[in-house]
């Protein structure tokens, strides 16, 4: 089992890697308000999936950012756009996808990430293009800050925030391998492409699961026989579909986009799955499925680079737990804040070291529920109130 987690890591720790680096280059190259401006009509919907696309954001970070494209004034169709193909791809899951399962599927995987922006953006457009501005302001705006730590942070935020999941796929993946017997599911191929599809649509409708994260499980599923166009439907609907984000949705925008938003990625991904088998078809995916390799020094590196950053990741957290759990965080909060902008853990963890940070706070309890963040100590109310703000969130 451990060889199996060394080999699914070995062989997507350079892509994804690679894909992180590109990713903080875009984040301080691109404008600071590229992604919050002219976003209203058919065209602006065309913008927000060109933006959304390559973005490497899962169903957790992009919850705020399309519902801050919402409240800077965006239309509907240009959030619902943003939502649906920003979780289904981005630059780290190309390439990871194309490492596991070649370039025709994850070429192809891009493609269907902007039809279905498109098609649910211009739906909902058509159905209600209106929408009220606000002056509220997107997390994704940056202060000053030097280039290079602003990447260097950039990066790690894009891995601290999928860490588990990715942790999770890698395990999956290689539990797959060593316990599925090959050609297992090959008969899933009995119910034909759209049979298929349904029960790939089935499992990932509800579940969370990472793009990135999800390519390794995807491919170790493939491998076992599962038809690679029911693997594509794994990969779209398991992105972008969980219980957080259509709740998401339906509080940000309202039931009728949450319809189209949902129906759109079903209909989608089924339809989509059914071109993929006519075009290119599982034969492709297999055959970079089973392209073997000798392991290269910098694969190895990577492997290495990554596993750390896992570990570390993984301590940092526990560390965060264990101070929340300890005495000196139990003890009477003196002054509550209301905090805007909470969607998540990752934004309570924001949160919870900036505040922490400040100095005379003693004890800090963040909860995402209540969208409060109560303090105990005799910290000033508006270097809290600073703190917040510096971490990305409104306090009210």
């Amino acid at each position: 089992m451990l060889i199996a987690i060394w080999e699914v890591l070995v062989q997507l720790a350079p892509w994804l890697l690679l894909g992180t680096v590109i990713a903080a280059v875009l984040h301080v190259a691109l404008p600071r308000d590229l992604v919050s401006r002219q976003f209203r009509g058919y065209w602006g919907v065309v913008k927000a999936v060109l933006v959304g696309v390559p973005m490497p954001l899962c169903s957790c970070g992009v919850i705020p950012t399309g519902l801050g494209l919402k409240k800077d004034g965006a239309s509907d169709g240009a959030t619902v756009g943003f939502l649906i193909s920003t979780p289904q791809t981005g630059v780290d899951s190309i390439l990871v996808s194309a490492s596991f399962l070649g370039w025709p599927f994850a070429l192809f995987k891009v493609a269907s990430a902007a039809i279905t922006g498109l098609a649910g953006g211009w739906w909902t457009e058509a159905a209600d293009g209106t929408v009220e501005a606000t002056a509220h302001q997107l997390r994704a705006d940056r202060t000053e800050s030097n280039p290079m730590a602003e990447m260097l942070d950039h990066g790690l935020e894009i891995l601290r925030s999928i860490w588990r999941w990715l942790l999770f796929g890698v395990v999956v993946s290689a539990a797959i391998e060593v316990m599925v017997p090959d050609q297992a599911l090959v008969s899933l191929g009995r119910f034909g492409v759209l049979g298929a599809g349904v029960v790939a649509l089935l499992v990932s409708l509800p579940l969370y699961v990472c793009a990135t994260a999800s390519v390794p499980i995807a491919a170790a599923l493939v491998g076992a026989g599962m038809p690679a166009s029911a693997a594509l439907v794994f990969l779209m609907a398991g992105p972008a579909t969980n219980v957080a984000t259509l709740g998401a949705v339906y509080r940000g925008l309202g039931r009728k986009p949450l319809v189209i938003y949902l129906t759109t990625l079903i209909v989608g991904s089924l339809g989509l799955s059914v071109l993929f088998d006519w075009i290119i078809g599982s034969a492709a995916a297999r055959e970079a499925l089973g392209h073997v390799h000798a392991t290269s020094w910098w694969e190895t590196a990577s492997a290495v680079v990554l596993s750390l950053l896992l570990l570390w990741f993984a301590v940092d957290d526990l560390r965060g737990f264990l101070r929340r759990r300890s005495p000196k965080s139990s003890i009477a909060m003196s002054q509550t804040l209301q905090v805007d902008g909470m969607t998540c853990q990752n934004c309570v963890r924001h949160v919870e070291e900036a505040l922490w940070a400040t100095d005379g706070v003693t004890g800090v309890i963040v909860d995402l529920e209540e969208g409060s963040a109560s303090v105990a100590g005799p910290a000033a109310r508006d270097r809290l109130v600073e703190a917040v703000q510096r971490a990305g969130y409104t306090p009210t």
